[in-house]
């Protein structure tokens, strides 16, 4: 781990352009070419990058002491605070800002997957307590950044607060398209762990709790009731398997991506041509995305009607 890391401080999710695993034994050889990759500027936050190796980092350190581990992780915190822009938002990859990498994502909860660990230093908990005492301010400063970026970028319809868009264009903060198939709309998915993460905020601005419960109607006013989506035996295609929506009385769940003007559940192959249906598009990307999903489910049931009590 300490060899992936990057000059800046932070990590990439990749080694020779290929997603690698931690646990895998490297030889001398492939350890020279994992330093030699130091340099290059494909640190990012993507898939839990960065944020998922400063926390072992720091737990690790809390049972063997070794100072290069505490090092790595403070470095891992200064690239997160470095990385913000002055608008609040985080771009996917830092200081890489080519094509949609500059974009400020939430999609696989980039940036709140880099706020929960500031936050944590800011509130010294969650194994972060050991840090320098001189990141606890910048890191308070950050969060706040970060609530007012997640603020502005509620997506209003009709003057209606909703929920958010995957990424946003860094400069307009408007919901913009990244991945062909990643067109701008509001997701069903990235926006529950957004709601997730403001329900923890300490003493929330009434601006705080607007936008919670604004994001509970709409999660709530866009569920779908009576599908469900299951993988159907398929032999011959290259899965074996082909996703099916199929009637289920008690099953509720929610789409990634809804039609900003609409609220309608669309899908997209890499042509990037909207489609009303899953069975509209192919095989590969049917199979290859998460479309559906019962992402809101714990947070309508549970966290929210919690987070209600503990305001009253």
């Amino acid at each position: 781990m300490l060899l992936f890391q990057r000059g800046n401080g932070g990590w990439s999710k990749q080694f020779k352009g290929k997603a690698f695993d931690y646990n895998v034994e490297f030889s001398a050889a492939e350890k020279s070419d994992i330093a030699a990759e130091a340099k290059k500027d494909d640190a990012n936050i993507d898939n839990g990058s960065t944020a998922k190796e400063i926390r072992y980092l720091v737990k690790t350190y809390k049972k063997i002491n070794n100072p290069k581990y505490l090092a790595a992780a403070e470095n891992g915190i200064r690239f997160l605070l470095k990385a913000q822009y002055k608008n609040g938002g985080w771009p996917q990859y830092y200081p890489d800002k080519s094509s949609y990498r500059a974009q400020v994502t939430y999609n696989d909860n980039a940036i709140i997957n880099t706020l929960n660990v500031l936050q944590d230093v800011a509130l010294k908990q969650n194994d972060l307590d050991i840090v320098n005492a001189g990141l606890i301010e910048p890191s308070t400063k950050a969060v706040s950044k970060g609530i007012e970026c997640i603020l502005k970028t509620q997506i209003k319809v009709n003057g209606k607060l909703t929920a958010w868009c995957q990424q946003y264009d860094e400069s307009t903060l408007l919901p913009a398209k990244a991945r062909a198939y990643e067109l701008p709309s509001i997701s069903g998915s990235e926006s529950v762990n957004i709601v997730g993460f403001l329900i923890k905020q300490p003493n929330p601005s009434q601006e705080i709790k607007n936008a919670i419960n604004a994001a509970i109607e709409w999660l709530q006013l866009v569920k779908i009731t009576g599908y469900k989506i299951v993988d159907n035996p398929a032999p011959g295609t290259p899965k074996g398997k082909d996703k099916l929506l199929v009637a289920d009385s008690a099953s509720i769940m929610w789409a990634r991506y809804y039609e900003i003007e609409t609220n309608k559940p669309f899908f997209c192959d890499r042509d990037g041509i909207k489609k009303y249906s899953i069975q509209e598009i192919g095989y590969e990307r049917r199979n290859g995305y998460a479309w559906y999903g019962t992402w809101a489910k714990n947070l309508l049931e549970k966290e929210y009607p919690d987070w209600l009590k503990r305001m009253h």
